[in-house]
């Protein structure tokens, strides 16, 4: 599996930022949608995933911190693995004479195409830490070492 990371051509020197056309509000603009004005509130959700192999099988983290187990989908469908989250959580907080109310939403949906080595009646999923941790054990048939066959 490879993930590449994406880079808005502004950001990786691509493009020259003084050929664009300029406008009294373009700075506005251009500040108004830049990465920090899309903070964590504002942002989607989209967990970090660490993916490993060992010689019996593949792991798949995904860090997802706030989140109950009872939050994950995971579903297997043509040997695309996919791994979706929804949690809500509501806070209120009583100060002086005014009461403030906080909303926490956030959802994710993060698929990955499976080789065909894995043993799909096996998977198994747990949560613990804020992490949901995934085993792709691997068929026995792949396991088998390689067999030497001399030259005569």
């Amino acid at each position: 599996m490879t993930l590449v990371k994406w880079k808005r051509p502004l950001e990786n020197g691509q493009v020259n930022r003084n050929a664009i056309y300029n406008t009294p509000l373009s700075g506005l603009f251009t500040n108004l949608w830049a990465d920090d004005f899309l903070t964590a509130e504002r942002a989607q959700f989209v967990p970090a995933v660490n993916l490993s192999e060992d010689e019996t099988q593949y792991h798949v983290e995904l860090s997802a911190p706030g989140f109950d187990k009872n939050d994950f989908k995971i579903e297997l469908n043509d040997g695309i693995l996919s791994v979706s989250g929804k949690h809500h959580t509501q806070t209120e907080a009583k100060e002086k004479n005014f009461t403030r109310k906080e909303f926490n939403f956030g959802s994710f949906q993060r698929s990955f195409s499976l080789p065909e080595e894995i043993n799909q009646e096996a998977i198994d999923a747990k949560y613990e830490n804020g992490i949901l941790k995934i085993a792709l054990p691997k068929k026995e048939e792949s396991k088998k070492p390689a067999k030497e066959i001399k030259v005569s």
